[in-house]
């Protein structure tokens, strides 16, 4: 019920148009229930009184009854349609602004085929149901009502049967609605694996045709898609069964009635138009009890959906929990890390194990070392992506967890090796941090990251659509548009995760100068794994399993003669030993 009122809260700001629909809802019931009481008089006074004046007027009066519930039932059809479409359209907007604004622990606990299942199946579910459950609801629900009033109003004592039935179909809704519900979500749930294996093989399928894994990739699919298919089957059976049940329920009832009003008729106790009009109302009120039979189904599925979707919805988001906090000024002085500790969740050995840093204003700090070292994740610290389990990290003294997150990432650009674009204009693409940018202002940062050259070639210029991740252009290319947007952006701090890995060797040096200019006088974080690109960082820190093992100046720690100049002679080596192209 809690998650139905959710639901029905949505209504509110279309409540006029919910009016309006609720009275033509009123309207096809009272013209049901006219209908219904016509049946006496049309019986009675042509086919047993023979009265001619009868003959000539109710048949027209029946036509004007069908014409005025057919007008009011387009106007409820249509008004309970596009309030149940506006409905489910906030719903997914506002799940969808709710996923984007999780934390990132969340994004890594759930597949993004899972939450695409989440917005657009789960939703789905409740977008097939809501509009013909108002109509349902409201429509048949008032029908019946009006039908058996004209029961009643024939004969009280007969209609006092429909009361015994209608607790036995009560029952029997809630019994197959519980079902529905516990299956519905089990069907939601393999959507979402569905949902997943898809992703993973459509944006793998490079990789899936190289090592011809077609096969495979179609078995996993199969194994998710017949699970959903028994899910489906067994609610569809359970759908099934409840109108049947109801049925012979009702025909218990109707026999019943026929016997016993078939007494009163003969015994003259009952004229046969009365009791032609009662059986009339008592058939044509079985219509909605099998159409809400069938809207209960759809409430289970939607109940099913809405409660995957509230449970998304019901999760502190990042901008509920920065309610409060104080804006974070410029960065004035320095970024600490205080004895910082972190673990991912499952994880047996912490990823960063009491780290101490000082990055002071204006300072290029190299982060270098082997894979799994912890330079990723200290860094995704500083833009609170990750609490630090232990310690704090704050910039000018302010510990950020205490600062307003957008006025933190405002501070902050990044590039990282795994480059991101969108499926969209390069010109957007590169104004994404600042969509308020000029025309003059995108092209001096492409110029800049030396991207303008080929964006310059090509036919429609900024104008050109990147295909998904940039998929129509180059590594190098895509790797320049990235470092072109944080450039755009002019932040104060810069993260660079191997920003220059995906170029050549013309192309790395050319953007070495401009990622070089753009870290003047800023505060600057690198994380590298080729150190022939840091050697001129102001202090490179070495890190291993999570620890700060030294730190210093390129020339300081190759002196030294510890981890990093181990590390420095090992890619030295291989440089040399790598064999030449035969291209």
């Amino acid at each position: 019920m809690n998650i139905l009122w959710r639901i029905v809260a949505y209504l509110k700001p279309y409540r006029f148009r919910l009016f309006l629909a609720i009275l033509c809802s009123a309207g096809v019931a009272a013209g049901q229930g006219a209908t219904a009481m016509l049946v006496a008089p049309l019986l009675q006074d042509i086919f047993i009184d023979f009265n001619e004046e009868s003959r000539v007027m109710l048949p027209l009066a029946l036509l004007a009854l069908t014409i005025f519930k057919a007008v009011f039932s387009y106007g409820q059809s249509y008004l309970m349609g596009y309030v149940g479409q506006w409905v489910i359209a906030d719903i997914r907007q506002q799940l969808f602004i709710q996923i984007v604004r999780l934390p990132i622990r969340f994004h890594d606990a759930n597949s993004s085929g899972r939450l695409m299942a989440r917005v657009i199946s789960d939703v789905n579910e409740m977008a097939n149901s809501i509009p013909s459950i108002l109509k349902d609801i409201f429509q048949q629900g008032l029908t019946f009502i009006v039908l058996i009033g004209v029961a009643f109003y024939r004969s009280s004592e007969l209609a006092a049967v429909v009361l015994v039935v209608l607790p036995l179909s009560a029952y029997v809704l809630i019994r197959v609605g519980k079902r529905i519900r516990r299956l519905s979500t089990r069907g939601q749930e393999s959507i979402g694996s569905m949902a997943s294996v898809l992703k993973e093989a459509f944006t793998g399928i490079k990789i899936v045709k190289a090592y011809g894994q077609e096969e495979k990739e179609s078995e996993r699919f199969s194994l998710m898609n017949k699970a959903y298919r028994r899910v489906q089957v067994k609610s569809s059976q359970a759908s099934a069964i409840s109108s049947p049940m109801l049925e012979i329920i009702g025909s218990f009832g109707v026999a019943f009635i026929i016997w016993y009003g078939g007494g009163l008729v003969i015994a003259e106790e009952m004229k046969f138009g009365e009791f032609s009009s009662f059986l009339t109302a008592i058939f044509m009120a079985y219509g909605p009890v099998r159409k809400m039979a069938g809207a209960n189904a759809s409430i289970q599925r939607a109940l099913a959906g809405g409660k995957r979707v509230f449970s998304v919805l019901d999760l502190d988001s990042e901008l509920a929990k920065d309610e409060g906090k104080e804006m974070l000024p410029l960065i004035t002085r320095q970024i600490d890390f205080s004895n910082v500790s972190f673990s991912y969740e499952g994880a047996k050995d912490p990823s960063l194990d009491r780290v101490n840093l000082t990055v002071r204003v204006g300072e290029v700090v190299a982060l270098v070392g082997a894979s799994g070292s912890g330079k990723t994740t200290l860094v995704n610290l500083v833009p609170r992506f990750y609490r630090p389990t232990e310690g704090q990290v704050t910039i000018d003294g302010l510990d950020i967890r205490l600062a307003d997150r957008s006025s933190l990432r405002r501070q902050i650009g990044i590039v990282s090796q795994e480059t991101v674009l969108f499926d969209d204009l390069i010109r957007n693409n590169i104004a994404y941090g600042r969509p308020d940018a000029t025309e003059p202002q995108i092209i001096e940062a492409a110029r800049a990251a030396y991207a303008w050259e080929f964006i310059d070639r090509l036919p429609q210029g900024l104008d050109t659509l990147v295909g998904e991740n940039g998929l129509k252009l180059s590594g190098g290319q895509r790797q320049r548009l990235a470092i072109a947007r944080a450039i755009l952006r002019d932040p104060p701090i810069l993260i660079l995760d191997e920003a220059t890995s995906a170029l050549d060797s013309e192309s790395e040096k050319l953007v070495q100068q401009a990622l070089a200019n753009l870290m003047k006088d800023r505060t600057t974080l690198v994380i590298a794994h080729r150190l022939s690109t840091v050697q001129h960082a102001d202090r490179l820190v070495v890190m291993q399993r999570g620890r700060i093992e030294e730190i210093g100046t390129h020339d300081e720690l190759l002196k030294k003669g510890g981890l990093y100049t181990r590390l420095y002679q090992t890619q030295f080596q291989l440089t040399q030993l790598q064999p030449l192209s035969t291209n």
